[in-house]
């Protein structure tokens, strides 16, 4: 039995991968960095300080991790605005969970972002927490953001249980002791078997 859910939002609800390639690549190309294949797979689960960090001293860019972040932030902002790249069901299951189980939300995404995802998705008022891994020592893989989660949830790790896309968000909840549903959308990176859609397991958990 769990005590409570605690979401990712990049790539499980927000079909957002993508999106964060473009900005961050033409932004590079802008300045003149020097981009490469590795380089969205290298900041898959950095937090913000991490990834503007590895933006400024490895893809080259002049301007301080600071100022990266604020620039990324701005231009996600303004996609966000105009279209919320929300995955279908989403919030329909968010919806569903959260009839059964308080809610969190444990995310690499900026704290900006993030609030401005929920209030144009209509999802706030489903979750109880939410946790940007800018606000924790480390971003995923490692367990900070997942700990930090379900302290304000008020559950211990091994009573919550995690619902990740991404190989470092599986290793990051993983290592939190928590329960995690690993579920393949069409963003996720290869990185096991197919899982049931998000919503063929939302409907079975919730019987």
């Amino acid at each position: 039995m769990i005590d409570a859910v605690v979401f990712d939002l990049d790539g499980l609800l927000l079909d957002t991968e993508q999106l964060w390639d473009e900005v961050r690549e033409t932004l590079a190309r802008e300045r003149g960095g020097r981009w490469h294949q590795r380089a969205q797979a290298d900041m898959m689960g950095m937090s913000s300080p991490e990834w503007s960090r590895y933006m400024h001293e490895t893809i080259g860019l002049p301007e301080s991790p600071d100022e990266i972040a604020a620039e990324v932030v701005r231009r996600m902002e303004g996609r966000y605005r105009a279209r919320l790249p929300l995955l279908p069901g989403a919030r329909e299951a968010v919806e569903r969970l959260a009839a059964r189980w308080p809610l969190g939300l444990a995310s690499s995404s900026n704290r900006p972002l993030i609030d401005l995802a929920l209030e144009v998705g209509e999802l706030a008022p489903f979750f109880r927490v939410t946790v940007s891994s800018e606000e924790v020592a480390r971003g995923k893989p490692a367990p900070e953001v997942y700990l930090e989660a379900c302290a304000k949830l008020g559950v211990e790790p091994s009573r919550a249980a995690a619902v990740e896309d991404s190989r470092s968000g599986i290793r990051s909840a993983h290592a939190a002791g928590m329960r995690v549903v690993a579920i393949r959308t069409r963003t996720s990176r290869p990185t096991r078997r197919p899982s049931p859609s998000p919503m063929s397991f939302f409907r079975t958990s919730t019987r």
